[in-house]
């Protein structure tokens, strides 16, 4: 055999088992929405589970496998189906800064899957990486005297997010605001969904540090969990973590318990994007489809 077509048949066996490895994940965690897609498929343009398994090929994409009629089934299925493996079609293997095309690539899925405008560098500014390990925060205080027994509004959130602590120390910005008697509700969901970014690592902040704190502070970013689907638009609240911890950047308790990246490990990688919202329209919190 030719050494061109023997390589090439390396490639295409080694692509069809990761291709198989795929759906096979992608089956196995979302099997009630295709199982829903099965046992309605009459209805559809989809006649087979063969069909169905088109839906997660590469051309996907491209080919409009549902007829008019499926527009509302398409919506009932679990969305965050397709996101996945569109994503993982255009990350790479390993978690490392991402190119230019891919980031490009990236916040044209993420702006189209989630009709938030994002991308990875805004008003000439941009992180040090777009795609990264993010790890478990603590809470931050928000007004003088704020504590772990002042901090929650519900039993609920108490219960819940109580055991994670609070910082002794400040974020990056200071306190969300002067006193308890003034915390609105932005301060209060600035807290709760804030993430850590290494701001200090952002090209050009050396030069202009002042200028760079300043668009920085408490600006909006889309973070996706690519291997769930699960998004939330969080705000810049602090700086960090340190380069030699091998993430790079934290999450709120309330952050990481939605993009569930508590399995133990606390940490994990997500993508981080900055939104372009001049206005101030879009409201912290999970991102839903």
């Amino acid at each position: 055999m030719p050494a061109k077509s023997f390589q090439y048949k390396l490639l295409a066996e080694k692509w069809t088992n990761r291709h198989r490895s795929l759906q096979t994940e992608i089956f196995e965690k979302h099997q009630d929405a295709f199982k829903w897609l099965a046992d309605n498929s009459k209805q559809l343009a989809v006649g087979s589970l063969a069909s169905i398994f088109l839906l997660a090929s590469p051309a996907a994409a491209k080919i409009s496998v549902l007829s008019t009629t499926s527009t509302q089934v398409s919506q009932t299925i679990d969305r965050k189906v397709f996101l996945v493996y569109d994503l993982r079609n255009v990350l790479p293997s390993d978690v490392r800064p991402l190119t230019s095309d891919e980031e490009k690539n990236v916040s044209e899925i993420l702006t189209r899957d989630f009709g938030i405008p994002v991308s990875a560098e805004l008003d000439g500014k941009k992180l040090n990486t777009t795609y990264g390990i993010i790890g478990l925060e603590q809470h931050l205080p928000r007004f003088p005297g704020d504590n772990i027994f002042t901090h929650f509004n519900n039993n609920a959130d108490t219960q819940q997010y109580w055991a994670y602590g609070m910082t002794q120390g400040l974020g990056a910005w200071g306190y969300f605001t002067d006193s308890s008697g003034t915390l609105t509700q932005k301060d209060i969901d600035r807290e709760k969904y804030y993430i850590a970014v290494q701001t200090f690592l952002a090209p050009g902040f050396d030069s202009n540090p002042k200028e760079y704190t300043d668009f920085f502070k408490y600006r909006k970013m889309l973070v996706v969990n690519p291997q769930n689907g699960k998004a939330i638009v969080a705000d810049i609240a602090d700086a960090g973590p340190s380069p030699w911890t091998g993430k790079q950047l934290g999450g709120s308790p309330e952050v990481m318990s939605y993009l569930e990246r508590v399995d133990g490990s606390q940490r994990g990688p997500v993508l981080y994007f900055f939104i372009d919202d001049p206005n101030d329209t879009i409201p912290l919190g999970p991102v839903s489809y």
